[in-house]
């Protein structure tokens, strides 16, 4: 009998023994859960995205259009045979001692010395009112710039008003700026040579009713932005900055502009108008 209640105590003991281990258990799990529930998240690490370069999309407001090759103009332009006014035009002469090729050269050598310290490429010629010798100037000009070797040189008659240049060169009159503007002819029939340097000219043209609004076109900007790409030099021959407002828009998209001021005809308060409308962009020469 003793047997019995021994192994009857035995067995209470051990199922004792195990419901306290089941609790402890519980508590454990419980105490973890609860451990778990107070410790709060780990912080979010932010990490900055990687910036790809700004994709810039092409403006279409202004196509730019392709450029002419000196090759190409210089072999298909019109080809004439020019008959200079020797009294004019100081280079027209064979003779390399003409007394009045040197103020040209040094005018030239000055343009090549401000070329170094700012873009000049396109080169307007004015002054301020009619008859200083502005046309004079622009041809002699364009010709001691072509004589340097291997200098492109490219000159146009902008002065639809009162065309001169052809009469310095001898050359043809039309067809020439105003009938490219107009649509009436490409540019390679409106370019002509004539020299055996290379010195490409534009002339004026057939003469026109609305002369501001062809200078005003974007066919001209972008006619000469063609063009610079073929030449060393631009040299454009525009109408006096006074009377009309011509020589302001072709200064837009020119890289300086050169008065010529006739001796001991006016005094220069008459340009300081126009310098400042058209601030830096201006250089001076006096003639």
């Amino acid at each position: 009998m003793s047997r019995i209640h021994e192994a009857l105590r035995r067995a209470e003991q051990e199922r004792a023994a195990s419901q306290s281990a089941q609790r402890t258990e519980e508590s454990g799990e419980r105490s973890a859960t609860g451990l778990i529930d107070a410790v709060p998240p780990p912080p979010v690490i932010f990490t900055p995205p990687i910036l790809q370069p700004a994709v810039v999309p092409e403006s279409k407001a202004e196509s730019i259009p392709d450029a002419l090759q000196f090759d190409k103009i210089w072999a298909n332009c019109t080809k004439s045979k020019w008959k200079p006014n020797s009294n004019l035009l100081v280079f027209g002469d064979s003779s390399p001692f003409n007394p009045g090729t040197e103020p040209f050269r040094t005018l030239r050598s000055r343009l090549y010395r401000i070329r170094d310290s700012m873009p000049l490429h396109t080169v307007l010629i004015t002054s301020a009112i009619p008859a200083e010798g502005k046309t004079l100037v622009a041809t002699n000009l364009a010709y001691a710039l072509a004589r340097q070797q291997g200098s492109r040189v490219l000159l146009i008659d902008a002065d639809i008003r009162s065309p001169r240049t052809h009469l310095l060169l001898g050359a043809p009159a039309t067809p020439g700026l105003a009938d490219y503007l107009q649509n009436g002819r490409s540019e390679l029939e409106v370019i002509q040579r004539g020299f055996d340097v290379e010195l490409c000219f534009i002339p004026a043209g057939n003469h026109v009713t609305h002369p501001a609004e062809l200078i005003s076109s974007q066919r001209l900007k972008e006619f000469v932005a063609r063009l610079k790409p073929a030449f060393d030099w631009i040299i454009i021959d525009s109408p006096p900055v006074l009377p009309v407002a011509d020589a302001a828009v072709l200064a837009g998209f020119c890289d300086g502009a050169l008065f010529v001021v006739r001796a001991n005809s006016h005094l220069r308060r008459h340009l300081k108008r126009p310098a400042k409308s058209w601030g830096p962009r201006v250089f001076w020469e006096l003639c």
